[in-house]
């Protein structure tokens, strides 16, 4: 899929809680070994929402950093999409608070996305689509989550916090943008392998189901459609990056399709912050986005439960280096750390009812 219009990354910005619970002291509560999580699924630790924090809070520090980033009014913005499957509401949008604290309202459109894990990456199609017909000069994805896992569950080790904004404008009003999108793909099936129902407090999944059919399938085959349409080879880029549901499942993906361990180093981000589900691929993303030079070619592939993958291919451009220090990089937010005990996760996560 290509936009009539080219269309551009102006700005990016990230926001991780500084607060963390390692597979250490999980496993410890719930007599478990951490050996798995650590050495086979490469989980250290997981960024956890403050009490004050939610997917609100979130999107809005990372949308601000996005804009210090973009240098764009926010009154410019045409619309905003919140990506997320932990949303502070059942029934009310994120969208419009993210776009009231910003200041952008009342002209542009606003929505809430959810489809799992790829709801951040939804958001980017919306807005290339929306930008690439020339409908609005500028939009902003935003993809994040406060995930959950049950206690004791193998999700508990792996949910994490945090999110990414991506502020998307059209090529020709942007002069030295950030990154261009060269095509996208998208590529979905009805795979049920994670849901929750209404009124359930934590998720489930089909456990080696979500693998397989799920997740590498999906992935795999929206990677091989993308390189296909472009005639291009994992050798032709310089990072990769992709859905990060524990450590194990992106380096096998990367394998599958001819990337090297290297590709993928810069947006390897689950050993620290756990899996940010929505805020996953894009601040995989936007880690790469942070160290990258103007030519280097970016390769995006997300995942969704239920099931589904959106493949990218980027070219950063001229104004990457101006625009990178405007605003705090994943890897300071990553290094801003408090470690917890389990008794206190437990309380801010309100994983105990009174």
């Amino acid at each position: 899929m290509r936009p009539i219009i080219d269309v551009v990354i102006s700005g990016w910005g990230s926001y991780i809680p500084r607060y963390r619970v390692s597979a250490e002291e999980i496993a410890k509560v719930w007599g478990k070994s951490a050996k798995h999580f650590r050495e086979d699924l490469l989980i250290d630790e997981k960024a956890v929402a403050g009490q004050d924090e939610d997917v609100a809070t979130i999107a809005v520090e990372a949308a601000k950093n996005a804009i210090k980033r973009a240098g764009v009014a926010p009154s410019n913005l045409g619309a905003i999409f919140v990506g997320s499957e932990s949303k502070p509401y059942a029934v009310k949008p994120t969208g419009t608070i993210v776009a009231e604290a910003l200041g952008a309202t009342p002209r542009l459109l606003a929505a809430d996305l959810e489809f799992a894990c790829k709801a951040g990456t939804e958001a980017i199609q919306c807005c290339i689509g929306l930008v690439g017909s020339g409908m609005i000069d500028y939009g902003m994805a935003i993809g994040a989550d406060t995930a959950q896992g049950a206690p004791a569950d193998a999700l508990e080790f792996s949910a994490g916090c945090g999110g990414t904004a991506i502020i998307l404008g059209r090529g020709d009003k942007d002069t030295e943008p950030v990154a261009k999108f060269e095509a996208s793909v998208s590529y979905v099936t009805d795979t049920p392998d994670f849901w929750r129902r209404p009124k359930k407090d934590y998720p489930s999944h089909a456990e080696a189901f979500t693998g397989e059919p799920a997740y590498f399938q999906h992935v795999i085959s929206a990677g091989k459609l993308l390189m296909e349409e472009l005639s291009l080879k994992p050798e032709d880029f310089s990072f990769a990056v992709f859905h990060q549901p524990n450590g194990k499942f992106p380096i096998r993906a990367a394998k599958l399709l001819g990337f090297k361990r290297e590709q993928i180093e810069a947006g390897f981000l689950v050993p620290c912050i756990g899996n940010l589900y929505a805020g996953s691929s894009v601040t995989g993303l936007s880690a790469v986005l942070d160290i990258a030079k103007p030519g280097d070619r970016i390769f995006l592939a997300s995942f969704g439960s239920g099931a589904g993958s959106d493949a990218f291919s980027l070219i950063v451009g001229d104004g990457i280096t101006s625009r990178r220090n405007k605003a705090p990089k994943v890897s300071d937010y990553i290094r801003r750390k408090k470690n917890l005990e389990y008794s206190i996760y437990a309380k801010m996560r309100r994983k105990i009812v009174l």
